[in-house]
């Protein structure tokens, strides 16, 4: 099993930026095959309506008609992405540092794999989709800083739909916090979060459900290759980070904080 090594601040600043660059790069250069993702938009559609759960249009126009609350969604969608996930990874680093490396690799994993979704199935998002007769919220109503509204839209994807790290994400904060937070108002709100994420998308006709599922599929592979490469699930890891080594006695062991804690030591 790796160590859970103390994380370095600055690294892991320049990690995190370098590596969302990155991604939003390769992301927004995958070729935009507009006549592709109108049918396979169409086709994802097709399949929920023959499931009886193509529930996405009634939401859409049902919240549309409550302009506070689809502009709330709007902003939501836009921010919460963004500072949720960012605020789990300072929690992660200052209270969970052991920890903090997998789930970093869990997280990174799971963006990093959906390249593959975004590159091999372009799809329109439901406000996109040529008949579908679905309100473009941001359109109509407006949402400031939105990657998908004003200039944004330009240099943004916008046929990068399946998978939803909208769900992704969301589903990571909220699997990592009902696994390592303590309160049960907190773990309450690890649950709330991606199930409130998914009505945001759905309400907003910037997704199909079954772009969530595939947001969803996108993390299981993200926490699988962290168990590989840590060699244990998530919340079995020691809590604090194994101590920097030291030249005259050697390796330091991560001192355990709970039963199902045991000390790992540290490797070079």
């Amino acid at each position: 099993m790796r160590a859970a090594r103390r994380p370095r601040i600055l690294f892991e600043i320049g990690l995190i930026a370098v590596s969302y660059w990155v991604y939003s790069l390769i992301r927004n250069a995958v070729p935009e095959h507009e006549t592709h993702a109108m049918r396979n938009a169409h086709w994802i559609w097709d399949i929920e309506k023959s499931m009886g759960l193509a529930f996405e249009h009634a939401v859409n126009h049902g919240i549309n008609s409550v302009t506070w609350l689809i502009v709330t969604m709007n902003y939501y969608y836009a921010t919460l992405h963004f500072l949720v996930t960012i605020g789990i990874l300072v929690w992660l680093y200052r209270r969970q540092a052991g920890r903090y490396a997998a789930a970093r690799t869990a997280l990174f994993s799971t963006t990093g794999v959906a390249l593959l979704g975004y590159y091999f199935f372009p799809l329109a998002p439901p406000r996109l989709m040529t008949g579908g007769d679905f309100v473009d919220t941001v359109v109509v109503h407006g949402t400031w800083g939105s990657m998908a509204s004003g200039n944004m839209a330009n240099v943004s994807n916008q046929y990068a739909a399946m998978p939803s790290m909208h769900i992704g994400w969301s589903a990571w904060c909220g699997v990592i916090i009902v696994l390592l937070a303590r309160p049960w108002w907190a773990k309450a709100l690890g649950v709330l979060y991606p199930t409130l994420t998914l009505v945001v998308i759905v309400a907003t006709a910037n997704h199909f459900w079954l772009d969530a599922v595939g947001g969803l599929i996108c993390l299981a592979f993200g926490f699988g290759v962290a168990y590989c490469w840590y060699g244990d699930h998530l919340h079995r890891l020691p809590r604090r980070a194994a101590a920097q080594r030291r030249q005259s006695t050697g390796p330091a062991q991560a001192e355990p904080e709970a039963a199902n804690e045991r000390p790992v030591a540290q490797v070079s």
